[in-house]
Formats: C-alpha cells, structure tokens, sequence
C-alpha cells in the first residue's frame, strides 16, 4: 500500500466531527451542518480548482453528513473525479462514497464502470482490490452486465496476485447471487475449481464460497470440485496445528475453510469413486476422533472452532445417511453434548439428533437416550432449549416408545410455555393416532390433551377425533362413554363440548341403557353446557339435538320445548335461529321413516392424510417436520388407525410414490405391470412406457371416450347437519419460497426435438432426477403423463412442479395439471397428469419448472414440454391425383416454406418412414414419380380452426443432402413444421 504522506490527515475533517459532538441540541447541529455543506457547495461551485487533497476532504466531509442521517444532492462527480487520481488514500474515498451514495440508477454509473475498467487493467493489486470492492459493494445489474465477464479472468489468470484473487472470488460470489443469469462461468467452470488447490489458503477459502453457490445451482457442471474438496479437507485434517500457522485458530488448523469445504461436500451425493469415498470417511472419522481429544486450550474460542467442525461433518454424515457406522459415532458424540453445561451445545446437539434419528442406522442408538431427552424437556431453563427436546422426542418416537413419549409430552404441556404448547399438542395428536395400539388408548390421549390444553386445541384435533371414531366401529361405544363422563366435569373445555356433542348424537344410543347415561341424562349434560359456549358450538348442539329424537324418541317433546323456545326461535343469531325453526319443524311434521332417512348415521370418511400433519408441517414451515412420521405412516399402515392400506388406495394413479431399489427409475429394463396396478413396497417401479399399461389403454378406446376423460374429475360433497370442516381433511401443497423459476436450460430446445417424432421416452436425466413422458392425442385434446423418479437414497422435500405458457401461448394452448406429491421418497417415482387442449397454432413451447430441495439445498430446473403443433396431426390419406391438385392450390409464396440442409443422421428409408409416421401425417405410397421422394398428408386440429399440411421430402443419397418443402393453408404452421422436421434428419 502507498505510503500515507503528512497532509492525509484531513485537519478540517476532525474539526468539523468535533464540532458536531460538541453541539448541545439537535437544532445546533442540524445550523452546523448546514453552514458546512453552504461552504462545501461553494468551494465545489467556485472558479478556483481545488485539489486532491481538498476534494478528499470535503467528500469526506459529505460522508459523515450522509451517516447522519442527512440527505446529500450534490458532490458526487467530485467523488468520480477521485477515483482517476493515482493517490490511494483518494480513490479509497472516491470509491467509499460511491459504494454509500451511489444507487444503481444514477446518471454517473457509466463515468464508474470506466474508471473501475480502467483501475482493473492497471495490474496494481492495491487499486484492482478497491475496484472489485466498489463493485460488490454496488452489486447492481449494471454492474454485472459490465463485469461479470472480466472478473472470471482475473480470477483464474496466473499472474494475479493472491489478494486480488480473493477479492474477485468474492465479488463474483456477488454478482452472482443479485444477477445469476448474467455470471456464465463456462470456460473458466475447470480452472475455477482448480482453484481448491491454490497454494494460498485465503484464495482457497474465498474460491470455495464462490463455488458453494455455483455448485447449488449447476451441480453437474462443478461435480469435478468433490475429489478436490476431498483432498484439501483431508491435509488440513491430518495436519498439525504448527503446520498451517498463519491459518490456525486456537490450536485448530483452518476451521473457516474445513467448516465451507464440509458444508460443499453436502451439495453432493457420497462419491462414487472408492477411493475418494474412503479418503472422505478417514477425514470424518479423524474429525469424530479429535473431538474425543482432550481440549488444547480452555477458552471458549477453541471450544468454538473445534465444535463448529464437528457439526459440520456430522451434517454431512447425516447428508449421506450411506455410513452405519459413522452414523453411530455421531449419535454417541451428540449423546455427550446432551449434558454439556454449555447451553449452545445442548441446543446443537438436540436439533442434530432430530435428523439423526430419521435415519434407519441411527435411530436405536437415538433412542439409547430417550431418559436424557426427558430430563431435559423438563429441566432446561432456556424455552428454544425445551422446545428442541420436543421435537427430539417426537422424532425418536415409534411403536415401542410411544406410550411413555405421549405421556411424558402430556405432562409437560400442563406447565409448558404458552408459545410452543400449540406444537406440542400437534405432535401429541400425530404421535396418538400413528402408534396407537388400541383405540380406546388414543379417546383417552385426545380427550386427556383437551383437558390439559384445551385452548391451543385446533380445530383439525378434534376434527380428526370424531373422524376416526366414526371410522371405527369398535371404539364409538368407547368414545361415548369416555366422552360422556368427561363432559361432567363442572369447568369443561368448549372444544370438549364439541366432541361431545358430536359423538353422543351420533353414537349415544350405545350407553344409553346404562341408567346413568340414559337418553335424557345425556340432553341435560350437553344442554348445561349450551349457554356457556360460543355460536359455533351452539349449532352443532343443536345439530346433536335433533339426532337424538331420530336415536331417542322419548326425548322428542323435551328437546322440541328447548327448539321451541324465544331463546331459540328469536335468536339474534340468525344460523342458530335457522336451524332451531327447521329443525323444530322437521321434528313435528316429518314421518320417522323420514327423520330416520334424514338423520341417520354419518357415513365413513374417505381416508386421506391427517390434516394435523398438515397442519404441524405448515406451523413447523417446509422441511422442518421429521421425514420418520411421514414414512412410519405409510410402512406401517395396517396398524394405522385411519383404517389400514385406506390411505393408500386412496392414492390415486396420478399420484403414485412407490419405494424401489431399481436404478432404473423409469422402469425401461423391466416389465413391471401398468401404472394403475398396485404396487407392493419393495416392487419395482412401473413401467411408464409399457403399452399394456393404464395411459396406454387409455387409447384402446373410442376418440369421444378419450375426450371424455380429459375432463379434470371434481368432487363434491355435501352432508345435512355436518360442519363443513369435517367433511374436508385436505392436505395444503408445501411452500417452496418465492424464488422465481429458473430460465430454461440451454439444452432445452435439444430435448424439444428429441420427442417431436415420438410420444414415449426419458426428456431430463441429472444425478437426481430423472424424468420420463408418456402422451396420446385425439384431434385438438392431449394427455401427457410426466413420471419424475429420484434417483438417489434421500428424499426430495417440497417437490413441485409448475407448468406455464409464455406470452401468446396462453391464448394458444390451454393445459390443466393435476398436483404432484410434495414427498418423493428416495428410489421412488411420482406420476403427473396434464391435460392439454389446442387452441389456435403456436409456436413456442410452454415450460416446465420443478422444484424440490435436496439435502436441504433448493433445485430449481426449467425444461420446454415437448409439445409441438405437429401432435395434433389428424393423418389424411391421399390419392396422387388428389395430393397435387390440393399441392398446387397451395402454391402462394406465403403458404409454402422450403428447406435445403445436409443430412445429420444415415439415410436409412426405413429410419425416415419410422420419423414421418412419427409425425403424425399419413406417409402417401406410390404418390410422388419419384420413388426415392416421401409425401406426408395431414390435418392439424386446433379449437379454432383446421389446417391442411402437404409435405415432401426429397433426400439425395450421393449429396447427404435432403430438400424439405411443407406446404399450408396459413404461413405460421409451414414455418414452423419445416423447422420441426428439418431437425429430425
């Protein structure tokens, strides 16, 4: 750095800073700075020149202002004029009164970005370092539209400085995050990532935050960055705290740069390279080792360090979920942190255990200690603290365990914080219904959580109660009588007032010949509760009122003086008053065939997913709810109270997630059965392309059976005397954050063109995600089955799928999905259904945008559907005479478009009738006089109007040269068929 010389300490500057420390009022300074910037204004505006020196001063001086809190309108082309001098301690303030003042949208932006330009082409390290600064300071588009293709080659150039080199990886880091579309590494993708093994750790760990984020984003392009990741962690492993001196921290060698190297690793599944992979498991298990180590130092910094890399691998050894033993290690290592007098760690180690305990090698090591978990769930003194004991608790849950969880989370909800109580009764309420052993154990637990926290009680508990309890036939006389005697207690929860009001109209009958819980005895209980309760409440009573003259006729004139009363008939409310007439007068003129008809008992609910899932995954936000409770549900689902295998079948076929080993996700190397035949757990998955299966058959049938069923089913239901609530237990999709799509990938067009002769096939194919078609048109209507498989051990969490219609499309093509499922299991596949309806011809095709996280990191791909105007061809057959007549009537310059191109592919005659066919023409024989030549007919069937297409190919063997010419009625779809085709051959 350039020496300082005498005059750099700006006199005038610490006098003004002294003079507005010094002002005793408010209205003091404000005079004080005003009279600056007056003098400012004035030696800027006036005829004399000043300076270096006084311009960096009086700029400075207008910083302070600004800091202030002043507003500042004048003086930035002074600060431009700094950034050209050649004294550091000028540019220093130029740029800082830049990267403070300067917006995105000024004026001088372009002044900036040539004498950043200008300082980047001088190879001074000192002045590149404030250049790159200024830029990632600003970060603005303009920014990046200027730079980002400059700085990739500073970066990676060998005569850069290591300073610099640090300074550049961050600011590309930046640009990218404010304009990734805009930073293409491309060539420099290699020499980036080679950048793991710069001999300068600074640069390693500057380039290694770059590459995180680039590697979340393109993971396949960065996969090289693993073996060097692998390689830089396990030296500075294995290294001593003398051998990296300048980077160790407290005796822990380069935490920084182990903590960002680990935390890369975890963008990526377990290497597949053996050696690799063993390289890494010695690196983990040496890092579970020194944990184990007595401490080198007592202060909390080392501590901090070594703890902080001790976490980090073991989120990678939780990312892998591949290591048992590993796995082990580190649920032993947590164990201790359990107990540990540092609060940080306890947490720590309670949140990390949690995910530990999802996985199937380490959830019995888990439980080992489940007392541990309870001591702290009531001892802790910190709420956070507690509250990740809960979730330890709920994670580690099962069938051997659940009755002493369930119990313990009941008695600590009676002196919980009021702001998790809500969450706890929600895990109590899952944890009761998924590991019940027997029914009436789970009436006991919900009523018991009602009593103890009635108020954080929702709506979907309660819901859920009385819908398994009508599912289950074996426990409504149970439940009537638990809820009959609960309802006598003199203070009773509203909620509570609910469910029995509900169950006892429905089911009263069965404890009614128990003098004790005789019909009128049960009308009096509920009706002592009448005026205590909210309107809400007060309907549903009145709904259980008039069940009980359907279930008890000697309560019929009784319950019709209650119905009868000005109480009732004259209620301000006018729900409750509706229904107390309709109801009283339904009770006296309708016969008891017909109150029998009307009132009977409420029929089975469709089995669907809880809604008190629902529910926890939307308090808890996406991801954060344990993945156990979401496979336990489905592998034990013959032991599940909501009624078995129900919830699977369930499951419609446009929503299947079936567990498989098979890499082959798409089911192309095995016969499995169609897509609407069940499927076992460990059966393969479906063969999406089989023609035996269900989307083929669709197309067995007639064209108006077809177009029948493109019609999106709906349902409906509606229930008398039913809260319209209960009838609903529907699931809320997840939320994936706002992020925008993706913009589609530049093979994208590749794909496109791979399906224009073809229905069936693989469009998308990653290290993660695999994605399949399977389509079917009739005149202008579509159906498209999309399958996407995971390919790896893990789960995709959030999965979702948009699809849009860019610009004029939507007016041209009109496509309706069904949703997909949130949860796809690893090796397993889920299917979607689109609907597709042709309006009018187009052009552009519309996107495909998917989105899940993967080991916590969001992916976000855009692909092009492979939908094209050629699919809706209707073939026409032709005799010659015909095709020429129609030729020649379409021989306006407008109707014809004519391509010359060179032959991409053999010349195979078979191949080209195979493509042509493909097409969806009818391929004419014996037509053209040349019998090398091909001629196609066809209609293409949009909503809006038909349009008749003539083809010809004429291929030249000798030349590989093929002439295409496409003739229309209407000059778009010439156009874009010559380009289809073209591309094909």
């Amino acid at each position: 750095m350039p020496a300082v010389s005498k005059g750099d300490g700006m006199r005038g500057l610490a006098v003004f800073i002294s003079d507005i420390r010094n002002c005793k009022s408010k209205e003091a300074e404000i005079k004080r700075i005003n009279k600056e910037l007056a003098n400012i204004r004035s030696k800027f505006k006036g005829d004399k020149a000043l300076d270096g020196y006084s311009k960096k001063k009086y700029v400075c001086k207008l910083l302070f202002i600004f800091l202030l809190g002043h507003d500042i309108d004048f003086g930035h082309m002074e600060a431009v004029n700094l950034l050209s001098s050649n004294k550091y301690t000028e540019k220093q303030i130029g740029y800082l009164f830049i990267s403070v003042l300067v917006n995105s949208n000024s004026e001088l932006i372009r002044l900036i970005n040539n004498a950043i330009k200008n300082d980047l082409a001088s190879r001074n390290p000192t002045f590149m370092c404030l250049a790159l600064h200024c830029i990632a300071n600003v970060g603005s588009r303009e920014m990046a539209e200027a730079f980002a293709g400059e700085i990739p080659r500073i970066l990676v150039a060998g005569d850069t400085m290591d300073s610099v080199k640090q300074s550049a990886a961050l600011c590309l880091l930046r640009l990218y995050k404010t304009s990734p579309d805009l930073v293409h590494m491309g060539e420099w993708t290699s020499r980036v990532v080679h950048l793991l093994n710069d001999q300068h750790m600074g640069v390693v760990t500057a380039a290694i935050s770059l590459i995180t984020c680039l590697s979340q984003k393109n993971p396949e392009e960065f996969k090289t960055c693993i073996s060097l990741a692998v390689s830089r962690l396990s030296r500075i492993v294995s290294s001593a705290s003398t051998d990296l001196q300048d980077y160790t921290y407290y005796f822990v060698p380069a935490p920084w740069l182990s903590v960002k190297l680990l935390r890369l690793l975890q963008c990526y599944p377990p290497p597949e390279d053996g050696a690799v992979k063993g390289r890494l498991v010695e690196c983990l298990e040496t890092i579970l080792n020194k944990a184990q180590e007595p401490p080198k130092s007592k202060k909390v910094q080392h501590s901090n360090a070594k703890n902080a890399i001790l976490f980090e691998a073991i989120s990678l050894i939780i990312h892998y979920d591949s290591e048992p033993n590993l796995l082990v290690r580190a649920c032993n290592q947590l164990g201790q942190f359990l107990q540990h007098r540092e609060t940080n760690l306890r947490y720590l180690a309670l949140e990390s255990m949690c995910t530990l305990a999802s996985s199937e090698f380490s959830h019995e090591a888990v439980k080992t200690h489940i007392e541990t978990v309870i001591n702290a769930l009531k001892t802790e003194r910190d709420v956070s603290v507690r509250q990740r004991a809960a979730d330890l608790l709920y994670a580690m849950c099962d069938r051997s365990n659940a009755k002493q969880i369930v119990a313990e989370m009941l008695s600590y909800l009676e002196t919980a914080d009021y702001s998790i109580r809500e969450e706890i009764v929600l895990k109590v309420a899952i944890l009761a219904e998924k590991y019940a052993v027997d029914y009436s154990w789970y009436v006991d637990t919900i009523l018991n959580l009602i009593r103890i926290a009635g108020d954080y009680v929702s709506e979907e508990v309660w819901y859920r109660v009385i819908q398994i309890v009508i599912n289950r036939d074996d426990v409504q006389g149970y439940a009537a009588k638990t809820v009959f005697e609960a309802l006598q207690a003199p203070a009773c929860h509203e909620n509570m007032v609910k469910v029995g009001g509900y169950i006892l109209g429905e089911f009263g009958n069965l404890i009614a010949g128990d003098p004790r819980s005789s019909p009128l005895v049960q009308f009096n209980l509920l009706h002592s509760k009448f005026h205590l309760c909210s309107v809400p409440t007060r309907a549903l009573l009145l709904s259980a009122y008039i069940k009980f003259i359907n279930l008890f006729p000697e309560t019929k004139s009784t319950i019709q003086e209650v119905l009868r009363s000005d109480s009732q008939i004259r209620n301000s409310d006018v729900e409750l008053q509706q229904r107390a007439v309709e109801y009283l007068k339904l009770s006296s003129i309708a016969s008891t065939d017909v109150l029998a008809t009307v009132l009977e008992e409420m029929p089975p609910f469709p089995e669907r997913e809880s809604s008190i899932l629902a529910k926890l995954k939307k308090k808890k936000g996406p991801g954060a709810v344990s993945v156990s409770e979401l496979e336990d549900g489905k592998k034990e689902a013959g032991s599940e109270i909501n009624g078995g295998g129900g919830a699977e079948s369930a499951a419609a076929a446009s929503n299947a997630s079936t567990p498989s080993p098979s890499a082959d996700l798409l089911g192309l190397r095995s016969g499995a059965a169609g897509i609407g035949s069940a499927t076992g757990a460990g059966s393969l998955l479906v063969d999406v392309f089989s023609e035996s299966g269900t989307a083929a058959t669709a197309s067995s049938g007639t064209d108006e059976n077809f177009l029948r069923d493109l019609d999106l089913p709906t349902e409906s239901s509606d229930s008398l005397l039913v809260d319209s609530a209960l009838a609903s237990d529907s699931t809320p999709s997840s939320a994936l954050g706002s992020e925008d799509p993706a913009p589609a990938l530049p093979e994208s067009d590749e794909l496109l063109h791979k399906f224009v002769c073809k229905n069936n096939g693989v469009l998308f194919e990653n290290h993660l995600l695999q994605i399949g078609i399977k389509s079917e048109y009739r005149q202008n209507l579509g159906r498209m089955y999309l399958f996407f498989g995971n390919k790896t051990s893990m789960q995709f969490i959030g999965f979702s799928t948009t699809v849009t219609c860019p610009g004029e499309l939507q007016s041209q093509l009109n496509i309706q999905t069904k949703p997909v499922e949130p949860l796809v299991e690893g090796g397993a596949q889920v299917q979607q259904v689109l609907n597709i309806e042709c309006l009018s011809d187009f052009t552009e095709a519309p996107l495909l945008n998917i989105r899940f996280r993967y080991g916590g990191t969001l992916q976000n791909i855009t692909l092009k559907l492979p939908i094209t105007i050629n699919k809706f061809f209707q073939p026409t057959e032709m005799a010659s005479q015909d095709f020429f007549q129609r030729w020649k009537q379409l021989s306006q310059p407008q109707q014809e478009a004519q391509k010359i191109f060179k032959a991409t592919h053999p010349m195979d005659s078979e191949v080209l009738k195979g493509k042509l066919l493909g097409l969806g023409t009818a391929l004419l024989e014996n037509v053209d006089p040349n019998p090398e030549n091909f001629v196609c007919a066809g209609v293409i069937q949009t909503k809006a109007l038909q349009v008749g297409c003539l083809l010809r190919l004429e291929p030249n063997a000798q030349a590989q040269m093929y002439r295409l010419t496409l003739r229309s009625s209407k000059e778009s779809v010439s156009k874009r068929l010559c380009e289809l085709v073209a591309e094909q051959f």
